[in-house]
């Protein structure tokens, strides 16, 4: 079997991979990306059912600093879709009601969220003494700086949200790393975000939501595009070997085995499928990235005639905290958010199930996930008909869910790679779970990898 050498390898072509590509080649030739799927974007799928464009993994996302930089350079900033003004409306589910997450000094002082002792205990957060948060839970700092009624009935749901974890469990540090950074700066979160929000030299993404004018799934293969080379699908990377001041990568394809030979690789991927790449290369390190928990997400998006719905479909959508009886974690009214996502006369919501609270929706077969949506839909929105099952997406590692310790391990796991000339780490796992935090972690593993050249 030939080896052929190349500049640098990407092993996954999700959007930390192709932002690690795209970051490389700036500076390298001859950048070789593989991916085990039939098509580049990772989780960032979408397709079209019925007149209906759905997305099977992330349906939103957040343009960052440096995601926006990447897309300026690229030529794709115009490829994204802001959501619409609307979005801002967000609600949170409390007795089978739909309660807008306060927005403004206003709505806050009118909310039915949050009691009025809830209200004067987030509102003395300056006063409150500064505490190292080092290992604490987003529970127990937050409960801290902002009471545990705001715990329960904001930050919670906005986890579960994001995360689909419990605030007991997820990591404060990792979780909320922007508000624990601002406590140990200026002793207050809330006198920390006036001092950041007035601070001009502070580098800025795009504000609000986005997609994509065709979703995300083309997106992502719009990026890929802009590869010299486009990644090479179906293909499994099986042994990882050290060869000197290079690595012997050997590929498993349809098309047979072959195998190159690189100073510089990069595994983009979930930390299980880079834990399974590097057990016979260094088990310490496959054993910190197989330590990292995963939960499991079921998307289920579904059409729904809004004239059959007691509630007003408006906004953003709904998240449902962990103490109300409805298994849902949450809805998007995605054709709200977005125009062109549904037919005429029809409304496209995506619901979750699963996470922490409800792993064994992952084991349930679609019509059962389709009863549970319609019962919860019924109980949320006053739905009055079966809704339209559009598709069912199951992810057993969605979510990564960093715990008080993450910090400390992700430094463990740089400090290992440093015993491993040219060898990088890109993921969700890392610093961060969103679409943007992934890419970044793509682009600084890039730097880094051509700094050491």
């Amino acid at each position: 079997m030939a080896t052929a050498d190349v500049g640098a390898v990407v092993v996954g072509a999700g959007i930390a991979g192709l932002s690690t590509a795209l970051e490389l080649q700036e500076s390298l030739r001859e950048i070789f990306v593989i991916d085990a799927s039939d098509r580049p974007g990772g989780v960032m799928r979408t397709d079209h059912v019925s007149g209906y464009v759905i997305e099977r993994g992330p349906n939103t996302i957040q343009v960052k600093a440096p995601l926006l930089r990447l897309l300026e350079r690229v030529g794709l900033r115009e490829a994204l879709q802001a959501a619409q003004p609307a979005s801002r409306l967000r609600f949170v589910v409390r007795s089978r009601e739909l309660l807008p997450v306060p927005s403004s000094p206003v709505g806050f002082a009118r909310t039915r969220l949050l009691s009025v002792r809830g209200k004067l205990r987030l509102l003395s957060e300056p006063l409150r003494f500064r505490r190292d948060a080092t290992g604490e839970t987003v529970a127990a700092f937050a409960g801290r700086r902002f009471g545990d009624e705001a715990v329960a009935k904001l930050i919670g749901p906005f986890l579960t949200g994001v995360y689909a974890g419990e605030e007991n469990e997820l990591g404060a540090e990792a979780v909320l790393g922007g508000l624990v950074d601002l406590e140990r700066r200026f002793g207050s979160v809330a006198i920390g975000l006036v001092s950041v929000a007035l601070d001009r030299r502070r580098e800025r993404g795009l504000a609000g939501t986005y997609s994509a004018l065709q979703g995300l799934g083309p997106f992502a293969r719009r990026l890929a595009e802009r590869l010299y080379d486009p990644p090479a699908l179906g293909a499994r990377v099986v042994a990882l070997v050290r060869d000197g001041a290079f690595w012997r990568v050997s590929i498993s394809s349809s098309s047979g085995e072959s195998e190159m030979r690189t100073p510089r690789i990069v595994i983009a991927t979930g930390a299980a499928e880079a834990a399974e790449i590097l057990r016979g290369t260094d088990p310490e390190l496959a054993d910190a990235l197989a330590g990292i928990a995963y939960v499991p997400i079921v998307g289920i998006p579904v059409g729904v005639d809004p004239a059959r719905v007691a509630r007003k479909i408006e906004g953003f959508g709904f998240l449902v905290p962990r103490d109300q009886d409805i298994p849902l974690l949450g809805c998007l009214f995605m054709s709200q958010l977005f125009p062109g996502r549904a037919p005429a006369g029809r409304e496209l919501l995506h619901c979750m199930l699963g996470g922490r609270r409800y792993p064994e929706a992952m084991d349930l077969s679609d019509d059962v996930l389709h009863k549970r949506v319609h019962a919860d839909l019924e109980k949320t929105l006053g739905l009055r008909e079966s809704p339209q099952l559009l598709a069912v997406t199951r992810w057993p590692r969605a979510i990564p869910q960093p715990d008080g310790n993450h910090p400390r391990r992700v430094a463990a796991i740089r400090r290992r790679l440093t015993e491993l000339p040219g060898l990088e780490l890109a993921g969700a796992y890392l610093d961060g779970v969103s679409v943007a935090d992934a890419a970044a972690s793509g682009m600084v593993a890039a730097r880094r990898l051509v700094a050491g050249s």
